[in-house]
This record gives C-alpha cells, structure tokens and sequence, in this order.
C-alpha cells in the first residue's frame, strides 16, 4: 500500500480551452516532485463522491509550486472542478503513478504522440526532453478544429496535427502524419485512447522503435490496493501473482513491448 495521503492545494487558475477542457494551475507541494507523465488524484467537495478523480500531470512550475490540470468533463467530480474559482482550496492525493524515462532517452530523436485529452502530458515530457537537449517532434490529434495547446508545445518542437475531420493539418490520426511528413523516431511516447495506443504498438513492433504509452484507465484507490485497474502484460506481477500490472503504480506509463493491449 503506498504511503501517499491527501495534500491540500489552492487553484491559482482556471478557464475553458476548448468546450468541455479546462486549464486549471493549483498551487501545492506536490510540485516538487512531480515529473512527466505521473498524475494526481483530485478530490471533488462534494462528500458524495469519495474518490478522487485521477488527471494527469499538464505542465509543472517549480518556481511557483504549482501544477497545471488540463481535463475534460466526463462526469459529475470533473464537472465540479470546472466550477472552481481562484482562491479556493482543494486536496490531491500525489504524486501517483511512474512516468516516462525522459533522461534515459534525450539522446534520440524522440517523438511524442497525443491524441485528445492524452494531449495535456505530452507538454511537460516536451519540456524536459528539451531541458535534457533532445529533438523533439509533436504530433498531436483532435476530432476537429477545437485545438487545446498547440502553441504551448510549439516552445519545446515541431509541432504537426491531425484531425479525423481534415479541418486542420492531415486529415486521419498521428500514425497518418509520421507516414506523410516522414517523420521517422528513434523512440515514441504516446498517451491517448486505447485505439491509438494500440496503433503505436504495432508501429513500434514493425519499425523495431522503443515506444513508450501511457494508458488511460478509470481509476479507484490510484495507489495500487484495489488492483481496479490492471492490464495484461508478459512478466507475472509481484503482488497479485499473474500476468498483470496496476496502471496507477506499475503505470501509467510502459514500454509498448510490456503490455498486452
């Protein structure tokens, strides 16, 4: 059982990016620590709902203590933190989870691939791959023109885009634009739906790439104690003895050839 409790915070920001995203930065200690690819479990006020609702982490200020939640509105937590105004305190349960090995992989030519709400981590693994002196290549994909981010990622690489509807840059998804721009990684990492995460995995295999996915996945406990949120994988877990991970410790971030998805 890990040893993370609940850590208070204080919304520094919030506003609507795109309908339904919101960009909301909390002031807390949490950011001290806090690294590419890990995320936080946000408490709603609301005693009704008792969990915390898992986000990853968007972007982090050190200078400031602060961390930045990009999310969309599923459900009645999220819809909750939309409403929040500066000032107004908060608790986190943090940080949770491993995220992707940035310094191990600032030598190669590192492509990052997000689609949807999987886009908000691939801004601080930009940032520190380009602190460690990586090349860094962005591609990222919406369902349409509503795009969320692109100029924040454009400080820290090339950014390319594709949409399911062609209103913006390639017409398809992120695979489509790496096979159009000719775009060809030394290593991949990528978060987004399964569908897309699935892809990248074939991708990977074919090409011999290391890839790197960060799965999305709804979340209970998000320390490790309810095994709520396991995935296949080719190694036998310690704790529960078959071949499985828990995405919120073991995760959310593993290597493609690892998991059976």
């Amino acid at each position: 059982m890990s040893g993370k409790k609940k850590t208070g915070a204080i919304v520094l920001s919030q506003r609507m990016i795109a309908p339904d995203i919101y960009d909301m930065w909390l002031k807390t200690e949490l950011a001290a620590k806090a690294a590419a690819g890990q995320f936080v479990g946000v408490y709603p006020g609301d005693k009704s709902h008792l969990l915390p609702r898992p986000i990853s982490i968007c972007e982090v200020d050190r200078q400031r203590s602060a961390l930045r939640l990009v999310y969309r509105i599923v459900g009645a937590g999220t819809g909750e933190f939309a409403s929040w105004q500066p000032g107004q305190e908060a608790a986190l349960l943090g940080v949770l989870g491993n995220g992707f090995p940035v310094k191990e992989n600032a030598h190669r030519k590192a492509v990052l691939l997000g689609g949807g709400i999987g886009i908000p981590p691939m801004l601080e693994l930009a940032k520190e791959l380009k602190e460690q002196g990586a090349e860094v290549t962005i591609v990222i994909g919406y369902r349409d023109d509503k795009l969320f981010l692109k100029e924040d990622l454009e400080q820290y690489g090339r950014v390319f885009v594709a949409t399911e509807d062609g209103s913006v840059g390639v017409k398809g998804n992120v695979l489509d634009v790496l096979a159009k721009e000719d775009i060809c990684p030394e290593v991949m990492m990528a978060c987004g739906p399964m569908p897309m995460l699935r892809a990248i995995k074939r991708y990977a295999q074919e090409k011999e790439i290391t890839a790197y996915i960060s799965l999305e996945e709804r979340m209970a406990c998000g320390v490790g104690a309810c095994l709520g949120c396991v995935c296949k994988t080719t190694h036998k877990d310690h704790h529960s003895h078959v071949n499985n991970a828990r995405i919120c410790t073991d995760g959310p971030v593993f290597d493609a050839r690892e998991v059976d998805i």
